[in-house]
């Protein structure tokens, strides 16, 4: 049986949570809907929201798309941070931080197998 390694896991642990926030923002329940409004996007923008998180999640899933979607998953969680900043609800940012963070991991792995590919290819 082989290991598998963290490496492995976190992307698709981060695919996971990026297809259940995709899910919760596009059918967007009363509560998030309402949020969105009180923070001053328009009424279809948890369409916007929930279809990058999904296009994350599909990026994350293969290792050759791993490094845009760790890029986009960071940018989508960066503006979470900036919306629940600017409105005070500094409590809201604990997740998008933690989620940018590991964004940022898994996409170092995926740059430097990246990178170590390449050089393999040149040798």
């Amino acid at each position: 049986m082989s290991k598998i390694s963290w490496r492995q896991i976190l992307p698709l642990v981060l695919a996971a949570f990026f297809v259940v926030g995709s899910l919760s923002n596009i059918v967007a329940p009363r509560s998030i809907f309402d949020e969105y409004l009180e923070w001053g996007y328009p009424q279809w923008f948890h369409f916007v929201t929930g279809l990058l998180e999904l296009m994350t999640a599909v990026l994350l899933a293969r290792a050759r798309t791993r490094l845009w979607g760790s890029a986009l998953g960071c940018t989508v969680m960066l503006a979470a941070l900036a919306t629940v900043t600017v409105h005070g609800e500094y409590g809201h940012g604990v997740a998008p931080v933690l989620v940018a963070t590991l964004s940022i991991v898994a996409g170092w792995i995926a740059w430097r197998k990246r990178l170590a590919a390449g050089s393999m290819a040149r040798a």
